[in-house]
């Protein structure tokens, strides 16, 4: 795995809560790079301009903004999180920026078309990936639920689904929710892995009104809230919650839930940089 070079913050949204924590730079949907343990991870690569796609399930997302950056932005990139293939979170943009990425992480059934550079993973797999400077990243997948049902009925509709939890020696613990909506899922990952340092939430209450009777299929604000109180975090950074016609509550929905329950001190809004 080759080290990170030198990297220009440029005009997209960075997140750094506290001396202690790594930047996180948000470029809208659920597409983030994180730097991390000397490396640079890519979750979710979509950079297509506004517009309408297929989805599963008969579905069709229509995107209502610009990404807050553009693929040439990324510089390189060493590993892609990738967790799943909706076009909302794996675009055209996104598939071109990942045919330069060495290494992708994704779901067992998904990503056959992206080559022998794809591992695949199913719940609590791990992979190890070398450290620039010694050491290792362990990255293992973790439950995700794409809707408000049993989970062989949900993934038989909507696909299969995985997060993603980060560890490493002298490294904070951070979860990557992907696109869930059960708190029993992350239940099971905080047996394993709480207390979360950084915890990256999908959130945004997504909606369509001929599937599961208008029911969310990723987890609304309070959900999103209960979701970080469950895993001990320490930090939350909110993603997935707008530019999208299918999402219905975002920013000011999320700082009512965490300030409710108590948690609005967690949340860490990114500033565009």
């Amino acid at each position: 795995m080759r080290p990170p070079g030198h990297r220009e913050k440029r005009g997209h949204a960075v997140s750094q809560h506290g001396a202690g924590n790594f930047p996180i730079r948000h470029f809208g949907s659920a597409t983030t790079v994180l730097e991390y343990g000397g490396l640079r991870f890519l979750t979710d690569p979509v950079f297509d301009p506004p517009g309408t796609f297929d989805a599963d399930g008969g579905t069709v997302v229509t995107k209502t903004e610009a990404p807050n950056g553009h693929a040439t932005d990324l510089d390189s990139i060493d590993v892609a999180l990738v967790t799943h293939e909706h076009p909302d979170h794996l675009d055209a943009s996104g598939r071109s920026v990942l045919s330069g990425v060495p290494l992708i992480l994704t779901t067992s059934s998904a990503g056959q078309e992206l080559g022998g550079r794809v591992t695949h993973l199913s719940d609590f797999e791990s992979a190890e990936i070398e450290r620039p400077d010694g050491g290792t990243v362990t990255v293992t997948a973790v439950g995700a639920i794409h809707g408000p049902a049993p989970r062989e009925d949900v993934e038989s509709l909507l696909g299969q689904v995985i997060g993603f939890v980060l560890t490493g020696e002298s490294l904070p613990t951070v979860y990557i929710s992907g696109d869930n909506a059960s708190l029993d899922e992350v239940k099971k990952t905080a047996d394993r892995f709480a207390p979360v340092d950084t915890a990256i939430i999908y959130a945004g209450a997504p909606r369509f009104p001929g599937l599961y009777d208008n029911q969310c299929i990723v987890l609304d604000s309070a959900q999103a809230a209960e979701a970080a109180r469950l895993l001990g975090a320490r930090r939350v950074v909110p993603v997935h919650y707008d530019g999208w016609a299918h999402l219905t509550e975002g920013r000011a929905e999320l700082q009512a839930a965490f300030a409710a329950a108590g948690l609005a001190d967690l949340l860490d809004w990114p500033q565009t940089a």
